[in-house]
């Protein structure tokens, strides 16, 4: 299935709700509310956002009809699990990586073998990379790309292109915190 490219709430949403699944499993599927919570989350995400409810709603109505997300209802309200693996034809493993991208925007492969590991347990940092370069070279289409190196930085990062083809130039590397940033004397 050729997916169209998806927005940054789309891809937010998506991604919340591969995190949750295995996060949170007693409440997952997810409820709208918790979903809109998941998506506004102020740690671990990039960037930060303030979704409303009727757009989250929005989104999940889309991503539905793309199959991305499917809808249960479970006692007094409807709630949402995604289907990203069946749709994207990926196992468990690209899943996580999917997802961490997703939310924690890019990555090193060895921040993603550390961030996604309440999701799947990568048996070392090779195993990591050989799974990026699945995602990056896949007949069906590229779900990840490797980025340049940043000057100043030892390793590749990797993103995901699940919103369309990415300007490796434009994804800025992380900005060095300074010594001075955590001084409150400091001017």
């Amino acid at each position: 299935m050729n997916l169209p490219a998806l927005s940054l709430l789309e891809t937010r949403v998506l991604g919340v709700l591969v995190e949750k699944r295995h996060t949170v499993p007693d409440t997952y599927p997810l409820t709208l509310n918790a979903l809109v919570s998941g998506c506004n989350q102020k740690t671990s995400r990039d960037p930060i956002l303030e979704a409303t409810e009727a757009e989250v709603q929005a989104v999940v109505d889309r991503l539905k009809g793309l199959s991305l997300v499917v809808e249960s209802s479970g006692g007094r309200v409807m709630r949402y699990a995604h289907n990203a693996p069946k749709v994207l034809n990926i196992g468990q493993a690209m899943t996580a990586l999917l997802g961490v991208l997703i939310l924690r925007g890019p990555q090193t492969a060895a921040e993603l073998r550390g961030n996604c590991d309440r999701m799947y347990q990568f048996a070392d940092l090779s195993s990591v990379e050989a799974y990026l370069e699945d995602m990056a070279s896949r007949s069906a289409g590229a779900l990840a790309l490797k980025l340049p190196k940043q000057p100043g930085s030892r390793e590749h990062r990797w993103t995901h292109l699940l919103s369309g083809p990415v300007a490796s130039e434009s994804v800025a590397a992380p900005v060095p915190r300074s010594e001075d940033d955590f001084d409150p004397g400091a001017k």
